[in-house]
């Protein structure tokens, strides 16, 4: 029996959220604010034009509409209804063709990707290492996976929950629990069981005054892990 990956709590939080998915200044404005590292690290550690790309957990379609700008070829799975309408309707205006599909990743079947993305989706799924899993089973051979959630410590709950969600309202309140949160030891543990290599690592800092995001050597809140296909 397949398990499953789904948090009824935590798809039910992103479906209040639907019609704000590319509102720059709504709640979900930090994704749009972090996009543009999160492209730099997939960009860095592999070459992206051309290849067919695998968004996992797309919701609106942030990422993977920057993933369609920088060439590449990309499909979008959801497990989240309006996310995934949402991310159509956007598409459509923009003139994308992107293939969005409502699925959780276990269900989802399809030719092996020599790319695959899964950014901010860790955190609130109910088991991380099941999608992983899933991940190396639809990455092709020599492929790319590239990775990013929150570090569990105090430094991460002070910025990404009490400040972010509660002080500075940059998110809205209980978006993320703390419990859920990944240490990177323990996500390269899950990458390992799942036949890949860790390829890098980089944490995201980011300035919410100037609404800015860059990549740094601090993994401690946000951070970004490749893995790589033997």
């Amino acid at each position: 029996m397949t398990k499953t990956t789904i948090d009824p709590q935590e798809v039910a939080k992103f479906a209040k959220l639907a019609d704000h998915w590319w509102n720059t200044s709504g709640p979900l404005k930090t994704l749009h604010d972090i996009n543009p590292a999160r492209l730099e690290f997939i960009t860095t550690h592999c070459n992206v034009s051309g290849k067919r790309v695998l968004d996992i957990g797309c919701g609106g379609g942030i990422l993977t509409e920057s993933l369609a700008a920088s060439g590449c070829l990309p499909s979008g799975i959801d497990a989240e209804p309006e996310a995934i309408a949402a991310a159509k309707r956007h598409a459509e205006t923009q003139g994308l063709a992107i293939d969005y599909q409502c699925t959780p990743i276990e269900l989802y079947e399809s030719e092996r990707f020599p790319l695959i993305t899964c950014m901010e989706m860790l955190e609130h799924v109910q088991n991380p290492q099941e999608v992983i899993n899933h991940c190396a089973r639809l990455l092709a051979p020599g492929g790319f996976l590239l990775l990013s959630t929150i570090n569990r410590t105090l430094k991460a709950y002070a910025t990404a929950i009490i400040a972010a969600e509660y002080v500075m309202n940059l998110l809205p309140r209980q978006t993320h629990e703390y419990s859920k949160f990944i240490k990177p030891g323990e996500l390269a543990q899950m990458v390992r069981a799942a036949g890949l290599e860790v390829t890098g690592l980089r944490g995201i800092s980011y300035n919410p005054f100037s609404r800015t995001a860059g990549l740094q050597d601090d993994v401690s809140v946000n951070y970004l892990l490749s893995c790589f296909k033997p």
